[in-house]
């Protein structure tokens, strides 16, 4: 990911914004003077979870009629199902006349988010023909003949190759039986305006110096000139230490923050201060175009710095800025690659560990409720499965426990959830479940508590899938009560499973102090280093403690996901792997091309 990716808001790190709420010229500068400006922005586009508009096409095949001298009039509701169950409308069609295969023009859009489950119920009805002149947002639904409905998530459209989805379409009957009623075929499309993006390394040369004792420390901003003139920042580089020369990450800007390579950017360098009161040292106004002109001349271009005495003029600055490589490219979406194929395998890891409780108790973090209601291992497993499962195939899932020892056992790492010697895959969600509850009959808990030999089992997977299917990205979720006491091993190993195609979520549950964890992940904008004094390649790690989302409006699993599709698309990005139409397309015009 370029510069302006980074998933930290402020500080010395880059970061990049979506499309900001515009300011005044001096607004921006009042802002930049007393904070960071990025701090009232947007969250970094594409790593703070993903928030895709999609547009649902529909249309339907054989509907039942309900008419006696015609056929049915039909017109579609889309209702989103909530967290209580209560479905909630989100658009309606046009009503067609006469036909029982309608296409419907109007298009019903939704945010999709790839964290949580979205239920979607369609429902058809056959319009009255009193009614046709009325607009179909006010039409009364009890008015009209109901024809029948069908549910699906929304993550099972987009998971198909085709993006859209047959279902049949079922009224209940007088009977309580099941009538069938023709089908309904939805059809998603993300809608972005264009995939383009432009990706600039940038540097300057004999900036002037803003400090003392020292040289000053300087980061880009580029704002982008709206309409009424103001400003919206889209971008801020990293900080360079002590350095009037300095060279800053690729940038990466995309069309939708650019509007156009004509539209004017203002690219401001300041001189980094702790305190947010960062000082200007000088500025310049380019479009895109422009820039790209200066690195094919391979030229620089003087900033300036505004007048002091309140006048309009500008003075030009001795310090220039020069573009050593500029890059325009086709960035895909999280979207692109999971409807052309590629698949995330979830894996599990449970901790056995004895400061969990004796699982009998009732105040064990283990103990299974005999009401069903679920303790914090159990929901941790099925709201994370329940999200995942919809983009892996098969549904066979890789479950393991640490820290406990088995029947007739030493203490173990890393074992087979379902008691099996040979395989550790269980069949879905309530396959996980239900070898948990089984391997608590069977497991003495014990300890310590030990990240390494898990996640060395999952890489291990994920490294042997690299050599026959490079569709697969894998996800493990380990769940723990307890301060870990491999610290360094499980930074070992997350460092060399940072190139491979892994991410992993740890949700932290009981009241441990979970401060290690948070070491883990590095949403401090600092990568983990191993003993080696290796960097990790990217972070693959998201650490959720139970207890601060619990009763919040955000649930576990939106916390945990949330940055999920942005270390897909790092790893996918870092590997140069195209979604498969894209790939062949490419493959077809190098065929063509000789």
């Amino acid at each position: 990911m370029g510069g302006c990716f980074s998933d930290t808001k402020g500080g010395k790190e880059a970061v990049g914004v979506g499309p900001g709420r515009p300011e005044s010229a001096e607004a921006a500068d009042a802002s930049a003077a007393a904070n960071d400006a990025v701090d009232f922005f947007m969250r970094s586009h594409g790593v703070h979870g993903l928030y895709s508009q999609v547009e649902l096409s529909i249309s339907a095949s054989k509907l039942r009629n309900l008419d006696i001298l015609s056929k049915s009039d039909p017109m579609v509701v889309i209702y989103i199902k909530r967290r209580d169950e209560i479905l909630e409308e989100i658009g309606r069609t046009e009503v067609i006349m006469n036909t029982l295969n309608p296409v419907w023009i109007t298009k019903i859009t939704i945010m999709y988010q790839f964290e949580i489950v979205q239920p979607l119920v369609f429902r058809v009805y056959d319009v009255d023909t009193k009614y046709h002149n009325i607009p179909v947002k006010i039409l009364k639904l009890n008015e009209q003949d109901f024809i029948g409905e069908a549910h699906c998530a929304l993550s099972e459209i987009v998971t198909k190759n085709s993006r859209s989805l047959t279902l049949p379409l079922h009224d209940q009957n007088e009977h309580g039986g099941m009538k069938n009623s023709g089908s309904i075929t939805v059809y998603a499309e993300e809608t972005v305006s264009s995939k383009t993006v432009v990706q600039m390394t940038l540097r300057c040369s004999d900036l002037t110096n803003k400090d003392i004792f020292s040289k000053s420390d300087p980061f880009l901003r580029i704002s982008r000139i709206v309409e009424n003139g103001g400003l919206v920042p889209i971008c801020k580089t990293e900080v360079v230490d002590n350095n009037l020369n300095p060279a800053w990450k690729p940038v990466v800007l995309t069309m939708q923050q650019l509007g156009s390579k004509d539209n004017p950017l203002i690219i401001e360098c300041f001189d980094f201060n702790s305190n947010g009161k960062h000082e200007l040292i000088g500025k310049l106004q380019k479009s895109v175009a422009d820039l790209e002109k200066l690195h094919e001349e391979r030229t620089g271009v003087h900033l300036f710095y505004p007048s002091t005495d309140g006048q309009d003029h500008q003075k030009m600055l001795k310090s220039q800025l020069f573009v050593d490589s500029f890059l325009e490219k086709t960035r895909y979406s999280f979207l692109d690659y999971i409807s052309s194929g590629f698949e995330l395998n979830f894996m599990v890891a449970i901790d056995f560990t004895a400061s969990n409780g004796n699982p009998r108790s009732p105040d064990s973090l283990h103990y299974i409720d005999s009401y069903g209601r679920l303790n914090a291992y159990q929901q941790a497993i099925n709201e994370v499965g329940e999200v995942i499962q919809f983009y892996d195939s098969d549904r066979r899932f890789p479950a393991w426990g640490f820290g406990g020892r088995p029947i007739d056992g030493p203490i173990s790492h890393c074992f087979n959830l379902n008691g099996s010697v040979s395989e550790c895959e269980v069949e879905g969600v309530a396959g996980i479940m239900s070898a948990y509850a089984s391997a608590l009959r069977n497991i003495s808990l014990a300890g310590p508590t030990l990240f390494g030999p898990v996640i060395n089992k999952a890489a291990q997977i994920a490294t042997q899938s690299l050599s026959y299917n490079w569709n697969k990205y894998f996800v493990l979720l380990i769940i723990t009560d307890g301060v870990i006491t491999d610290l360094q091993e499980t930074k070992d190993a997350l460092v060399r499973a940072s190139d491979l195609p892994l991410s992993i979520l740890i949700v932290g549950v009981g009241g441990a102090d979970f401060t290690e964890m948070k070491i883990l992940d590095a949403d401090n904008g600092r990568r983990l280093e191993s003993s080696m004094g290796r960097i990790a390649t990217r972070d693959i790690v998201q650490f959720v403690p139970m207890r601060d989302v619990q009763g919040g409006q955000i649930s576990i699993v939106q916390s945990l996901l949330e940055e999920l599709p942005g270390q897909f698309l790092s790893y996918m990005q870092s590997r140069d792997i195209k979604p498969r139409f894209a790939a062949d397309t490419a493959q077809t015009s190098e065929i063509q091309s000789h």
